[in-house]
């Protein structure tokens, strides 16, 4: 890519923004800050974890960032009967013209673009498992096969955090693979009036396409080549290094409320989201300010709590919240 091929990239994200947001505004009031996380994964290249409780337009949001992407979308709906199969394809015996079978694999609704994982944790964890090679290696092995999924590739998953019977809660190791842990709560009143007077007198308007995939993959290029000084890129560093109680330097109130911390790939997380964030504000370069933005929905689900903690009410976002407080900027 040329310089002035990167200078319409960066240009048409900056100028992407306003449009997109335009689009979202047809279904969607309020939320913005859950929907720059949202672009900011999926401009990064990542997978998202969105938490919130039901009616709060969770579904509806994904569906329509997969509309305004002129995406392939697909929504799998997670409930306990649901199987690995179900999810990634299954083979099937054909016949063939002459008399001859043989095993054809039947792709499954993993093979899309965007892919809408509907209340992940009502699914148990065998099928849990079924997403973890594709959101880390984009395929599915099958029969002994390997398949590539289609590019660009995003998991959105959405879970309900307040109901937690016949609930199976996602292991750390499938956690740790999604970019942000987004939280959509509830909207303000003058809001949520409006969401009602819309909602009950007309219908929406249709969403209008915007990106296509080739797009987005160069979108993601483009993020990729933001620049970040060395300082800002320690201080990431520095920032996740403190969720790990035990350690030299590891603040005491980590030690006291944490069980364990977050790993190499948060801090990767940080960088990533932060060069995203930038170019979506038409920033230059990455600044503090971007990767202390991000710290929430990047550590919120890669931080256990102790016992201690729950016991005295102490969560993980004022654990974030105080890291950010106590970290310094530069050394």
């Amino acid at each position: 890519m040329t310089h002035e091929d990167e200078a319409q990239v960066v240009e048409q994200i900056r100028e992407g923004r306003e449009r997109i947001v335009q689009e979202l505004s047809k279904v969607i009031i309020g939320q913005e800050e859950v929907i720059e996380q949202l672009l900011i994964c999926l401009f990064a290249g990542g997978h998202c974890l969105i938490t919130g409780a039901p009616g709060l337009a969770k579904t509806l949001l994904v569906s329509s960032v997969a509309k305004i992407f002129h995406l392939n979308f697909q929504r799998i709906q997670f409930t306990p009967d649901l199987m690995p199969a179900d999810i990634t394809g299954t083979e099937i015996l054909e016949q063939s013209a002459d008399g001859h079978r043989k095993l054809e694999f039947v792709k499954g609704p993993i093979f899309a673009n965007v892919i809408l994982a509907d209340e992940i944790n009502r699914t148990p964890p065998k099928t849990q498992a079924a997403l973890l090679e594709a959101m880390q290696e984009h395929q599915v092995t099958a029969g002994g096969h390997r398949f590539e999924l289609d590019e660009p590739f995003f998991v959105l998953a959405t879970q309900n955090p307040i109901e937690m019977e016949g609930t199976y809660p996602l292991p750390e190791a499938q956690l740790d693979r999604f970019l942000f842990n987004v939280l959509i709560d509830y909207l303000p009143p003058k809001d949520e009036l409006a969401v009602v007077m819309q909602t009950t007198s007309t219908k929406p308007e249709p969403i209008v396409p915007i990106f296509t995939g080739e797009d987005v993959a160069r979108f993601h290029a483009a993020v990729r080549r933001v620049p970040i000084a060395e300082s800002i890129a320690a201080y990431a560093v520095r920032l996740v290094a403190a969720t790990r109680p035990g350690r030299d330097g590891t603040p005491d109130f980590v030690n006291q409320y944490a069980s364990w911390g977050a790993g190499l790939r948060a801090a990767q997380t940080l960088v990533l989201g932060a060069k995203a964030r930038a170019l979506l504000n038409g920033h230059a370069h990455v600044r503090t300010e971007d990767i202390q933005a991000l710290a929430h929905p990047t550590l919120r689900h890669r931080v256990l709590l102790s016992y201690r903690a729950e016991a005295e009410g102490f969560n993980v976002e004022n654990l974030v919240t105080r890291l950010l407080q106590e970290i310094p900027t530069e050394v």
